[in-house]
């Protein structure tokens, strides 16, 4: 089975649903992202934020106006090496992946690209509205009534390929897409994006939530129409995008009980915080209720400390981070330290924001400001290649996701967030 890099929140292994093909293209001891490298002078936080999110909002805006007319579309998530029309990864060459697009609607609205979030969230909405589940991936570009799944032709085996993973539907996948229709509907104050969203939201309730004691909701679906596998095993970053996204539809007023919905996510994220250690458990194992200490998880650490109510106590998880993902100025995706994952240092930036730690988010975001491809897009990550500790699928038996340094739209689209301190689990006003 050909595999293909999973976005960044499907992707925790226990994250969204699966990770990726050997695809895309270091400093670190115990230092914490607080002392300021010698080769890179303190500059002010707002210079260094206007330099980031001038550059990010560019680069997205660009793709989008790339695309002929004003119809939906959908943004490639990595980009090829300047000069070079594909990556020569065929599962990537046209992966448009669902996370990625949904950060950049959100991103692009912060940047005050209206016209283009719309085009690429109306994309979305039509996945939303026609398909039979939202997949994890689907095809780049301009999309008609149809939006076509990713797939690629095999010369060598004479046939066109579409991945299990790619047609999957993890949990988290599905939240942020929600997530960013409401962004829209927040600002348009058009309700079909709320009703998009509401119709992601009960595909979730009807097919992931786990209504026994251990509660939450389950990772999603893995594979085809024809012989689906739901995935068992809980994670806590989806449990986050939920609070969220159902939090945000009982705000905006969409039938459905959304309170209640949120308060069950809630009670699963609740439990996933390990107050003796300070910081947040990835998930559960695949029965969905054994604790998966295994391995730490960046994301949640630092996503936990956006959500509107998030107790004082959870402060201690960005502490955690500190100690156990510090890759020079930035953070790890796990907590072996390889390698620098940039889309975690630019989530990084935008928590230290919220909290009001201005100088550890000004060295994140001057990392990030290093780190800018010539085509545009942040870089995934700083080093070659870097692992993730996560497995691909269910079927996999080894951790074998990784990141590789590659011009990547979700890295970007964090980026920008962080720069224009625009936290994506609170509503446009």
């Amino acid at each position: 089975m050909v595999r293909t890099l999973q976005d960044a929140s499907a992707r925790r292994g226990i994250r969204k649903a699966a990770v990726a093909l050997a695809v895309l293209f270091g400093a670190s001891s115990s230092s914490l992202p607080v002392a300021a490298s010698q080769d890179k002078p303190l500059v002010a936080l707002d210079t260094v934020a206007q330099q980031v999110s001038s550059q990010a909002c560019a680069a997205m805006k660009r793709r989008v106006d790339a695309v002929a007319g004003l119809a939906p579309v959908l943004l490639r998530s990595y980009d090829a090496a300047e000069g070079a029309d594909t990556l020569d990864l065929p599962p990537l060459d046209t992966a448009a992946f669902t996370y990625d697009n949904a950060l950049a609607v959100i991103a692009l609205l912060a940047c005050g690209d209206r016209a283009q979030a719309v085009r690429v969230g109306a994309a979305l909405e039509r996945a939303a509205r026609n398909d039979t589940r939202l997949r994890n991936v689907y095809r780049a570009g301009a999309v008609g009534d149809t939006v076509l799944p990713n797939g690629w032709w095999d010369a060598k085996e004479n046939r066109w390929i579409e991945d299990a993973n790619q047609m999957g539907t993890a949990t988290g996948n599905v939240a942020w897409t929600g997530l960013a229709l409401l962004a829209l509907f927040e600002v348009t104050g058009e309700a079909r994006w709320r009703d998009a969203a509401a119709k992601l939201a009960a595909w979730v309730v009807a097919n992931a939530r786990d209504a026994g004691a251990d509660g939450g909701f389950r990772g999603g679906v893995d594979g085809f129409d024809a012989a689906p596998v739901r995935l068992g095993w809980k994670s806590t970053e989806h449990a986050i995008d939920l609070v969220a996204l159902f939090g945000r539809l009982a705000a905006a007023k969409a039938p459905g009980g959304w309170s209640a919905q949120a308060a069950h996510a809630r009670r699963f994220l609740d439990r996933q915080w390990d107050a003796a250690s300070g910081h947040f458990l990835i998930g559960t194992l695949p029965d969905g209720r054994t604790p998966n200490r295994a391995t730490s998880a960046l994301d949640v650490q630092w996503w936990s400390q956006l959500l509107p109510d998030a107790p004082a106590d959870w402060r201690r998880a960005m502490r955690h981070a500190e100690r156990v993902h510090a890759v020079g100025a930035g953070f790890d995706f796990n907590d072996d330290r390889d390698g620098e994952w940039l889309e975690g240092t630019a989530q990084a930036a935008l928590a230290y924001r919220t909290a009001g730690e201005t100088d550890a988010a000004r060295r994140c975001l001057a990392e990030l400001a290093a780190q800018f491809s010539a085509g545009g897009y942040v870089f995934a990550t700083r080093e070659p290649k870097i692992t993730t500790g996560l497995a691909i699928g269910p079927a996999s038996t080894s951790a074998d996701a990784y990141y590789y340094r590659r011009q990547h739209l979700g890295a970007t689209a964090w980026a920008a967030l962080a720069a224009l301190n625009r936290n994506p689990f609170r509503a446009f006003r």
